[in-house]
Formats: structure tokens, sequence, C-alpha cells
């Protein structure tokens, strides 16, 4: 079993940070689905102000969304192993006027000390060395019945056919090598160890690409790309 080291993530991502606002570019994916994700955060966040949340998005990138959730008025950190993905992030966000705390960390390996209303993990536990003791750690950044929203892959035969031999050595859709199957993460999975550390899982909802339309759709479908959410209990 080859499973993909931590450098080899650092590498691939800060060599690609100059990429992530060319919407045409590797990244093209991620700006195309940037609308559905921002559908299912607003969703979640139930009616609340989001001008009132502080939210954390964990693995920021390049800042695709920290910048629509800051305009809404949230009060926006973002964090991210990649220096350079730090840096593309803080050039836009000036060059766009908004007031977002961009901060170069790897949260696996150092911890903040602010609390938040709402974490995001968008596509980034099935890059880490230890996704459950991540979690275990995050948790403690959450304010009283704060939420945690991920994305993340399913790991079946499917998901290996359609998310990394077709979307990434095919279609070229994201930079070939992002994925490794073997850290890609079961929806049950996820399930039982946001349980055991107090969560209640209340959500989960697919990412589907219509071939016929040519364009991604919110699903019931979650044999590939999902999304979760959990309500921290306390």
């Amino acid at each position: 079993m080859n499973i993909k080291s931590k450098n080899d993530e650092f590498a691939l991502f800060n060599q690609l940070s100059d990429e992530w606002w060319n919407e045409n570019g590797k990244f093209k994916i991620l700006h195309q689905i940037k609308t559905h994700r921002m559908t299912y955060i607003l969703d979640q966040i139930n009616n609340r102000d989001i001008k009132k949340l502080k939210i954390l998005d964990v693995g920021c990138g390049g800042g695709i969304i920290c910048e629509p959730l800051a305009r809404l008025g949230a009060k926006v950190t973002g964090i991210d192993f990649a220096p350079n993905n730090i840096k593309a992030a803080k050039i836009h966000s000036k060059k766009n006027k908004l007031n977002i705390n961009y901060i170069y960390k790897d949260i696996e390996k150092s911890q903040l000390d602010e609390k938040f209303d709402i974490i995001l993990m968008f596509e980034v536990l099935e890059h880490l060395e230890n996704w459950k003791k991540t979690i275990k750690k995050i948790k403690k950044n959450l304010n009283k019945k704060g939420i945690i929203i991920i994305s993340t892959i399913n790991r079946n035969l499917v998901s290996k056919i359609f998310a990394i031999n077709i979307a990434e050595n095919i279609l070229n859709w994201i930079p070939s090598g992002t994925h490794d199957y073997n850290k890609l993460i079961k929806p049950q999975e996820l399930k039982i160890t946001l349980s055991k550390e107090n969560f209640n899982f209340n959500n989960i909802q697919g990412l589907i690409f219509d071939p016929l339309s040519r364009e991604w759709k919110l699903s019931n479908n979650y044999m590939i790309n999902y999304f979760c959410t959990a309500r921290l209990i306390n």
C-alpha cells in the first residue's frame, strides 16, 4: 500500500499556488462547485445571521470560499499549510478590499487559540496523516453548539474510477496525484469518529456531475463526493 506523504502533499499545493484564481486553470473545478459549496454552507447555518458568525476555513488554499463568506459579512479566518497558498490568498483579498485573516499554519502540527461558530474542512481530511486525531483536536476551536462542515470523497470502487482514474488522469479536472485512494474516507467512518468526539452527525449530501447538462449538482447520491455537517454537543 503506497500512501502519499505529507511532504508530497505540501510540494504539490505549494507549486500550484499561482493557479488558485485562474478560473480556467488547474483549479477550475473548485470555481465550478463554489456556488454549491456556498449553498450547502448557508443551508446549514439555519437562518442564523451570518454577519454575527466567526468562520474558520481549514485548508483555505487561495481563499475561494473565504472571499464569498467575507462578502456576506462573516468574520473569516483561513489557514493553510502551504505558505504560497496563503500568499496568493492575501494578495487576492487585498486586491478585492476584503478583510480576511489568513494564517500560514499546519493544523496537524500546531493549534489555534481562537474559537469559531463554524469550521469548514473542504477536501482536507483525505490529505491529512491522521484525520481522526485532527477532528479531536479541532473541536476545541468550536464555540458552544458550533458546527463543523466537511466535504470529502467516499472510498469505494466507483470513487476510485471516477474521482481518481477519470477526473485526475483522463479529464484532467484536477492535478494528477491530488488524491490517494487509500486516504479517502467512507461516510460511516466519519460518522463514527464524529460521534466519539461528541458531535451530532445530522446531515449528509452528495455532489455529482451531470454529464447531460455538464454541470455539478447537489444530490442524495454520495457514492463519490459528499458534504456532511456535525454539531458539537455541549
